[in-house]
Order: structure tokens, then C-alpha cells, then sequence
């Protein structure tokens, strides 16, 4: 793998890590014992810096170092999780993200951003600061206990001087073995400095029953040197079979080993193995602990890991963070089996050709019908069919859940509500609801505005909230679910509603309807979506200036999509977004008036009726335009009108019945095609803007067919009845 490729793998995977961290912080806001999230944040912060190693990224390395120093302070229970130190942590993730966005680029912390970093820098370090105050006061008395027992020293050597701390207990042979224990000591002194060191004279027996020849000293040594690990046992090579050693690291080394674990690579090791690449651990230590472990006359049925840190030959944050390691291994291992990284462009360019391969298909279907071969024709139909489901794989492969856009949510929510001063709980459903990822991406910035707007304009105040007799918080929720072939994504609160008077009263104020205008409750709602046009008595930092809203409506409109608005006073409002599931191909129904062809999707197609030649009659002769459906009113347009197509109308015309959000509408043409995978190109910026249209495809014989905009042909219709019933009236 390339580094390049290596690098953008750092930079995906570094946005996930700090979503999921995040998400954990916001959890652990609400539940600040939950010891899993705190873990979670740590190993998100941990493998950010780690990997950032692995590319030079030593502004990523030198920022999360301290972060991920308070992380484990509260990972250890020495600092408390508290609604602060989460605010604090959310700057910490943002700024890391920011950093990320620097090594996207391809550039270096500016000015800017390095003032960022050092404010955020000294607000961390004020929690280390304070621990290690209160950690070295707490400490004190512990200076004056001698090293009366084994790993004494432990804590004051590596923790507080950076020293390795070595204990020694020579064996009872070592003078009849011709050694010395001191000149071990004077050697150590040629690979680096004693600092300190305590002789244990506890083993020492009664003078009576002493022998001159054996050897009952033992050594707490507080050691300075740069050796290994590997090389400070080396010293003592000549009386390992008959002594004790233990060998612990400093502090910073012990920091270094667990940077040195995560930068291993993603191999399947032992926890043995993991020990011995980073260094904490020499062969000599590991042979013994595994002797150890299978010699049954020890009873020793503990892991390869207690029984090293039992022995003190590794520290447990050491031994942690390899299982961490391996932890992460297998997890990796196992999302790397199912799951493969694809470029989004690479999946676009099968989508557009899998499109040329229908509009082909079609073609050549086409030209086998002409021939009249059965051979040929049962070859083309199989061909179609096989065509089809890779179509539908391959749009399978863009659909991802819109969870991960709702949880983002979580963070808005949290901020929007501390800015406004309202208590303002968010709940989320429907995230397991699946969409093309071209179109959650693009319903991001639609979704914000609206829920931002609830915030702050539905959403009362807690007193005015209490007044009312709700409760003091308010709540907002996101909700998506699949309904007949669309996606319908709710956003919805429990505040005031919309105020129609007011918003019929702003509107005439600026001239967007007049006085006399009759207009339905939905549609002064959709006043709302003009441009420029608020009812809000303040300006925020929010809202208010009655930009945004308008853009909500042309962006969803851009995907094909609608919006409506249903509003309760005193009670809430939902805001229904209604989204096809795809953009670029669907299945499709094929009609004709006079010489061209239209199509609309096949999934909001209920059924197909003959227009009745009384029914003709009285939409000629009373400009009526609708039917009695069974006992039901169903408004129809005639195609043939909307697109002013010439030529007189065939004998028997037919009337498809199509339903969108629960509306059900006609539309009259003047024959029945059949199904058809449709293709849908845009339209250019000449048409884009004409109403009903919303794109066109190209059928077999290479001809054009348009692809109705049935949602806003329904509107059409819907504002002709509203019109009709007015002048009944």
C-alpha cells in the first residue's frame, strides 16, 4: 500500500474515531460513571496519536499527548468526569478534527490554529498540574519509608525521577559462585548512574548462625541510564540462575512502550510477542514466566499477563494496553473480513454504467421484439432480468443508514441548548432506515436548519413551558422510516406550534399575498419557506433574519423531494421531509400522449382506470376535474393539457391512480406503455426549473421520455381543486 493511501486511511479513520468519541463524551455527560465510554474516548485519543506517529504528524502527536494524559487521570478515577471537563473535551475533539483537516489539506497549523492549540494546551494541563500537586503533597509521607520490602522504591523511582527501579536479591551461592555482588553495582555505573539505592539486610540471619560464605543481600536500586531493557539485564547475566531480578522501566518509559505497542503492526501476536517488540520484556523474563505458568507444582493458573505483572516484570498499564492491542487486532481482523473501503467515485462510475446497460437492454430488447425470434427474445428477456438485479446491487451498495447523520444531532442539540438557555432533550429513531448516500449527504445542512429553527422559535422557555402545564424541558425528535418508495425523515417538537395568524398577518405586511386572498392552513404554513420572510420579534444568532429556511426548501427540492409542515398550537410541529430512496435509477411506468412518452415511479402507481366518456364530458363542459373514486374524490390533470400536446385525444383515455404522502392523484393519458427501468438524467439548466419535470431517461428506440415530478404535479392539482371549491363556494 502506498503511503498516500496509508495516510488517507488515517485520515477517515481519525474523523470516525473522533465521531465515536464524541458520541461517548455526550453519553458520558448524562452518565458520568459509565467507565466503558470513559475507556472509549481514551482508546479513540490513544490510536489517533499512535497512528499519527506512523506519518511524522508530530502536531497531532504533541496535542493529543496531553489530552490523552487527562484521559487517563480520569480513566484512574483522579479526576472526576464533570460537565466541564466534557465541555472541555468536546474543544479537545473539534480542535483534533481540525488538526486532521490540516494533514487533509496538506498543510501545517497556521497561526491561528497554534493559538487554539496553546490555550487548549494550558487549560489540560491545569488538570495535570493539580493532580500532580496534590498527587506529590499526598506523596510526602512516603519519602521516608526505606525500602524495607521488594518494589518499596517502586512508585517514588519511576513515577517521580524517571529512573528504572531494580530489584536485586542476590542467591545464597553467589561468593561460592566467585562473584561479587558489588562489582555488578560498579559495573551498572559504566551503562549509566545509581541515583539511589537501599541494601536489604532482612535476610540477613542471627550472627550465631550466619555462614561467611553465603550471601544475604539485596538491593532497591533507583537507576539512571538510556540502556534497554534487553541490555540492563545483560548486566547480570553471570548470576541470573541464582538471583532474583526484577527490572521496572520509568514512567516516560513506560509511556514509550504502550506508543510503541500501538504502533505495531496489525499482526495476530501473542501477548508474549507484543511485550517482547516493544521492549518491556526480555526472552529470559518471558521464558521464565511461561515455565512458571506450566509447571503445575506452582498451582500458577493465571494469565501469561497477571503472572507477569505479579512477578513485577511488567507494569499493568503495559500489559494493558497489549491486550488493548489485541483487542484491536481481532476487531480489525474481523470488520476487515466483512467490510471493504470503496471510493465513492468508483461506485458512481458503475451506477452510471450499469445506466448505459439498461438503456442498452432496453434498446436491444426493442430490436428483438421487431425481429419476432423466440429464441432471441427469451435471450434478451433473461439478459433484462439478470440486468436488473445488478441494478439493484448495485444501488444496494450506496444505501447506508441515516443513524450516523441523526447522531450528529446529539452535539447540536447539547450546544444550541446551552446557548439559549432551554433544557432541550433530543430523542432519535428510525437511525437503522437506509438512504443513497448521495442524498445523506446532502440532507445534512437541511436537517440542521430545521432543528435549529425548533430550537429556538418552537420550543418555549421552562417558565413559559410550566405555565402552560408541560414540563420544564423540552424534547425534539428525529424519526425516518421507508413509506411506499420514499423516505420520510420527521422533525419534530413539543413547543408552541406555528402561529397562522401571525404568519398570514407578516406575509400580507410584506406583500406576499394579498387581503383578500383565501388561503389553506398548508398554505400559510409554506409562507414560511419564502425568502426573507420571519415572524421572529428578535434577531439571534440563530435565526431570525429569515435566511435559511428557503434555502431548506430548495435544497430538498433539488433531491427530489418535499417538504410539509403540520402544526398544532400549544402542542408542537413536525416538519415531514419526503425524499426518493434513489436518484439515479428507478423503477418506472411507461405512458404515452400523443407522440411522447412520460414516466413516473412505479412504486407510487396504485392502479390504472378508463376515464369514463360522462366523466370526459363533464371535465369539457364543467371544467371538472376530478372523479368519484369509489366513494373517494380523486383530482386528476390531463397530460395532455399540462403539456399542451396536439391532436384530438383518443376515443378511450386512461386515468393513473398515483398516492404520495397519503394524497392520491390522477393523471389522464392516452395509453398504457408498462413497466420500464428508468434511467433519470438531469435536465439542463434551461429546464431545471419547469414545474412537474423532473429529469428525463432515454428508451430503447433512443428516444426521449421526461420523468414526471409527481409530488409537485400533486401540488398542481391540489391548488386547481382549492381553486374550484373556493368558486363553488
Amino acid at each position: 500500500m502506498q503511503l498516500d493511501e496509508s495516510l488517507q486511511i488515517y485520515i477517515i479513520e481519525s474523523r470516525d474515531l473522533l465521531q465515536q468519541m464524541e458520541e461517548a463524551l455526550l453519553t458520558l455527560e448524562q452518565n458520568p460513571g459509565d467507565e466503558e465510554k470513559i475507556n472509549a474516548i481514551f482508546r479513540a485519543a490513544h490510536t489517533i496519536k499512535g497512528s499519527a506517529g506512523l506519518f511524522g504528524l508530530d502536531f497531532i502527536i504533541s496535542f493529543t499527548h496531553v489530552a490523552e494524559s487527562v484521559l487517563d487521570k480520569v480513566r484512574n478515577g483522579e479526576i472526576e468526569v464533570t460537565e466541564e471537563i466534557v465541555a472541555l473535551f468536546l474543544e479537545v475533539g473539534d480542535f483534533i478534527s481540525k488538526l486532521i483537516d490540516h494533514v487533509a489539506e496538506g498543510t501545517t497549523p497556521n497561526a491561528e490554529t497554534l493559538v487554539v492549540n496553546d490555550s487548549l494546551i494550558h487549560r489540560l494541563n491545569v488538570y495535570l498540574e493539580a493532580k500532580q500537586t496534590a498527587k506529590a503533597v499526598a506523596e510526602l509521607p512516603v519519602a521516608t519509608v526505606t525500602a524495607a520490602e521488594p518494589g518499596a522504591l517502586e512508585s517514588m523511582d519511576t513515577a517521580e525521577t524517571g529512573c528504572w527501579h531494580l530489584s536485586l536479591r542476590f542467591g545464597p551461592d553467589t561468593f561460592r559462585s566467585g562473584m561479587d555482588p558489588f562489582s555488578f553495582l560498579r559495573y551498572m555505573n559504566t551503562m549509566g548512574r545509581i541515583v539511589h539505592m537501599v541494601t536489604l539486610t532482612q535476610a540477613l540471619p542471627a550472627l550465631e548462625e550466619m555462614d561467611a560464605e553465603s550471601c544475604f543481600l539485596g538491593f532497591e536500586i533507583s537507576y539512571e541510564s538510556q540502556a534497554s531493557k534487553v541490555e540492563i539485564e545483560g548486566i547480570f547475566d553471570f548470576v541470573r540462575d541464582d538471583c532474583e531480578i526484577h527490572i521496572l522501566p520509568p514512567h516516560g518509559q513506560i509511556q514509550h512502550y504502550i506508543d510503541l505497542i500501538d504502533r505495531l503492526s496489525n499482526e495476530d501476536m501473542k501477548l508474549g510477542e507484543i511485550l517482547l517488540k516493544c521492549g518491556t520484556l526480555t526472552p529470559n523474563e518471558l521464558e521464565a514466566a511461561l515455565a512458571k505458568q506450566a509447571n503445575p507444582a506452582t498451582g500458577d493458573k493465571q494469565p501469561i499477563g497477571q503472572t507477569l505483572v505479579n512477578e513485577q516484570l511488567v507494569q499493568p498499564a503495559v500489559v494493558n494496553a497489549a491486550l488493548e492491542k489485541q483487542r484491536q487486532v481481532k476487531e480489525t481482523k474481523n470488520a476487515e473480513s466483512n467490510y471493504i473501503r470503496i471510493d465513492a467515485n468508483k461506485l458512481d462510475e458503475l451506477i452510471n454504467l450499469v445506466g448505459e446497460l439498461i438503456i442498452a437492454g432496453a434498446g436491444a430488447t426493442l430490436i428483438s421484439n421487431k425481429i419476432g425470434d423466440s429464441a432471441m427474445n427469451e435471450a434478451t428477456s433473461n439478459i433484462s432480468t439478470l440486468v436488473e438485479q445488478v441494478r439493484d446491487s448495485a444501488l444496494a451498495l450506496r444505501m447506508v443508514q441515516i443513524g450516523a447523520t441523526f447522531s450528529r444531532f446529539n452535539r447540536v442539540v447539547r450546544d444550541v441548548s446551552k446557548e439559549l438557555g432551554k433544557d432541550i432533550r433530543l430523542e432519535i429513531s428510525g437511525e437503522e432506515t437506509e438512504l443513497d448516500k448521495t442524498v445523506v449527504e446532502k440532507i445534512s445542512d437541511p436537517l440542521t436548519h430545521l432543528v435549529r429553527n425548533s430550537m429556538d422559535h418552537g420550543i418555549e422557555s421552562a417558565e413559559v413551558r410550566v405555565a402552560k402545564g408541560k414540563p420544564a424541558y423540552g424534547t425534539l425528535k428525529l424519526n425516518a422510516f421507508h413509506d411506499s418508495g420514499s423516505i420520510v425523515i420527521e422533525v419534530s417538537d413539543d413547543g408552541a406550534g406555528l402561529n397562522r395568524d401571525k404568519i398570514l398577518a407578516k406575509a400580507i405586511d410584506k406583500g406576499l399575498v394579498s387581503p383578500e386572498q383565501s388561503l389553506s392552513d398548508k398554505d400559510i404554513y409554506n409562507l414560511i419557506f419564502e425568502a426573507g420572510f420571519s415572524t421572529a420579534d428578535a434577531v439571534s444568532n440563530l435565526s431570525g433574519r429569515g435566511v435559511g429556511m428557503d434555502v431548506v426548501k430548495r435544497n430538498i427540492q433539488a433531491l427530489r423531494g418535499t417538504i410539509d409542515i403540520q402544526s398544532r398550537p400549544g402542542l408542537g410541529c413536525t416538519m415531514s421531509i419526503r425524499l426518493p430512496l434513489t436518484l439515479a435509477i428507478i423503477d418506472g411506468f411507461l405512458v404515452g400522449v400523443a407522440d411522447s412518452s412520460y414516466v413516473v415511479p412505479l412504486d407510487m402507481v396504485v392502479e390504472c382506470i378508463e376515464l369514463s366518456t360522462a366523466d370526459y364530458e363533464s371535465s369539457v363542459n364543467d371544467q371538472r376535474n376530478f372523479i368519484n373514486l369509489r366513494g373517494e374524490v380523486l383530482p386528476y390533470l390531463k397530460l395532455r393539457d399540462e403539456f399542451e400536446s396536439k391532436g384530438e385525444p383518443p376515443a378511450r383515455q386512461n386515468i393513473v391512480v398515483m398516492q404520495y404522502a397519503n394524497q392520491k392523484i390522477g393523471l389522464v393519458v392516452d395509453k398504457l406503455i408498462g413497466e420500464f427501468q428508468t434511467v433519470i438524467k438531469p435536465l439542463g439548466k434551461v429546464f431545471e426549473n419547469v414545474k412537474g419535470i423532473g429529469g428525463f431517461t432515454i428508451l430503447g428506440s433512443g428516444s426521449v421520455a421526461l420523468v414526471l415530478d409527481v409530488p409537485r404535479m400533486m401540488q398542481l392539482a391540489n391548488a386547481e381543486q382549492y381553486r374550484e371549491s373556493e368558486i363553488a363556494l
